[in-house]
């Protein structure tokens, strides 16, 4: 039995949508450039990317659907179904793994009552494990719509997923204001921020960070700070043996 067509997007949804699609479309030389931007925009409106959404990007950038899906299908970062407020990413990749990640999913997996991918029933929280985002000096580390949360023990997480489920305010520990999927997914569609607080946010190095490059100027890092490396002696370079 052939698929059905996907419906479209209510009237006055769609005039919406295509005055932000031809906004983000007038920034490429090549209209299909700006697919994936409008794969977020699509997703900031229903929460993951539907059939009416890959109709909708397929017309305005004159590709077919199967070309879409075949971009949609090949990043995590859009959802194939219904997915939470909050989306909950434990990295157990080697060092979070090590350092207590896989811990902090198996805990928040029976906190929450739901596994790997799932949402929970007051469609807040989705979990999910996530592989390693470059914050390896921080580890174990949690994201939540892709904001850092660092240093995280399974208490730590645990209080995080309560905080977000009951309203309470949430700061990640770097990096711009904490918003809702929907709301980050317009953001990552190349729209400002313009909340208070999100201008001036930056996602830059701490100090755990910066040890290696003291390190490396041969300086000493400050005193105090986190994870620092023991205090590196002279390199010993060994000569060339003759030939070589």
């Amino acid at each position: 039995m052939p698929e059905l067509p996907a419906p479209d997007y209510p009237a006055d949804v769609r005039e919406r949508l295509e005055a932000d699609a031809r906004e983000v479309i007038a920034r490429y030389p090549d209209s299909r450039s700006a697919l994936l931007p409008l794969l977020h925009l699509v997703q900031a409106e229903e929460g993951h990317v539907t059939r009416t959404g890959i109709r909708f990007c397929a017309e305005m950038l004159g590709l077919t659907t199967a070309e879409v899906s075949a971009v949609f299908t090949f990043y995590t970062m859009y959802r194939r179904k219904p997915s939470g407020d909050y989306q909950v990413g434990v990295c157990t990749n080697t060092l979070c793994a090590v350092m207590g990640g896989d811990a902090i999913l198996e805990a928040l997996q029976q906190h929450l009552g739901i596994g790997n991918g799932e949402t929970t029933e007051d469609g807040k929280i989705t979990l999910e494990h996530i592989e390693c985002n470059a914050a390896c000096d921080y580890a174990p580390v949690v994201m939540v719509n892709w904001e850092f949360f660092d240093n995280q023990t399974p208490q730590s997480a645990q209080q995080l997923v309560d905080d977000l489920r009951a309203g309470r305010t949430v700061e990640p520990t770097r990096g711009a204001p904490l918003c809702t999927f929907k709301e980050t997914a317009r953001i990552l569609a190349g729209f400002p921020d313009t909340r208070p607080g999100a201008v001036e946010a930056t996602g830059g190095a701490g100090p755990a960070s910066l040890v290696g490059l003291r390190l490396a100027k041969g300086e000493q890092p400050p005193p105090g700070t986190d994870r620092a490396a023991p205090e590196a002696g002279p390199t010993v370079v060994p000569p060339r043996e003759e030939g070589q």
